[in-house]
Order: C-alpha cells, then structure tokens, then sequence
C-alpha cells in the first residue's frame, strides 16, 4: 500500500510509526526486486512489478533488469516508456514518468532529500520527480529532488539534474545546464 501523505511532502520527521511502516514496504520490495532480477520470464517480472508500484505497468511499458528501487509504491510510469538497465530509483517522495518516454541505463531518479543540520540529518526532505512526455534521460544521469525534466527535453549522459529542465531542451554537464532548443527536422 502506498503513503500517499509522504507524495511530495516536503520536510518530514523520521520517527515513530512512520518508520515501521515505511521499513516493512522496503523489505517487501527488496524481496519482490530479487525476484524480478533473477528471472527471465517477461510475465513473472511483469507481475513482480504489480506488487512494486502504486499502478500496474502498461503493456506498452518496459523496465530492464536489474532494476533497484527503496520503496516502490510511490513510482507512476506511463505508456511507451522505456527504462533500460541497472536503473535505481529512489521513490518515497513520488517519482512520474509519463508517457513516451527513454531512460538510459544506470540512471538514478531521487526524491528524497535530507536535512542539512546535523542534529536532524536522519529526517527526510520529500519532493516529487517529474519527467514529462517524450523526455530523454542518457546514460548515467542524475534526477535530484523536486526536479521536472520538461516535455520532449534531452538530458545528456553523466549529467546531474538539479534543477527544472525546459520543454524542448537539451541539457547536459555537472550540474547540468542548458545546452541549445531540440532540433526537429
């Protein structure tokens, strides 16, 4: 079951039943994700994922194995889109991904912060990753909190996301700035 009150929530104190619950969803995900990487069978992997995210992937979908995610529940994935390997994601402040959309391998989707004063380092900051239709996300990249990669943009491999990428944008760097407008033929 998702914690749809941690969707985007901002700061958060981790303490209390919070805790238990969230630790119970992460050790029932890790099991699922063991499942799901060791098996060759597209219809035992397609329902390991049912029980991993909030909504059931679209035929038209596909995740590549291995796959990592901490949670799970608060990942959206859309039609057409295409996740290749060895991808982490780490979801408890909401991750979506619409429709059309390409992720290259090893790219990491974040939406949990922390608390940069030491004494509530352990608290959470939660905020909602958001890539919009027909975006591209290379090899290696990125996605920091509360990021929104925009429509049809183009984020280059390596490059480390940490702030909003315009519609129609290529993007590319440490951290990554705007290179030029998409080219369309």
């Amino acid at each position: 079951m998702p914690l749809p009150q941690l969707i985007n929530a901002g700061p958060v104190s981790w303490t209390g039943p919070l805790t238990e619950q969230v630790d119970a969803i992460v050790a029932e995900t890790s099991s699922q994700l063991m499942s799901f990487n060791q098996t060759s069978a597209e219809s035992e992997r397609r329902s390991r994922l049912t029980h991993l995210l909030s909504t059931p992937l679209p035929s038209s979908s596909v995740i590549n194995p291995p796959f990592q995610t901490d949670f799970g529940r608060h990942t959206v994935i859309g039609q057409d889109v295409f996740i290749n390997r060895d991808c982490f994601f780490v979801d408890l402040g909401g991750i979506y991904i619409e429709d059309h959309v390409l992720i290259g391998p090893r790219t990491m989707l974040i939406s949990v912060g922390h608390n940069e004063d030491p004494a509530h380092r352990r608290d959470l900051i939660l905020k909602s990753v958001r890539i919009k239709p027909g975006a591209w996300l290379g090899a290696n990249v990125t996605v920091n909190p509360g990021v929104t990669i925009g429509e049809n943009a183009i984020v280059g491999a390596g490059a480390v996301v940490t702030r909003d990428v315009p519609a129609n944008t290529v993007v590319a760097g440490v951290p990554a700035k705007i290179l030029r407008p998409i080219r369309q033929n």
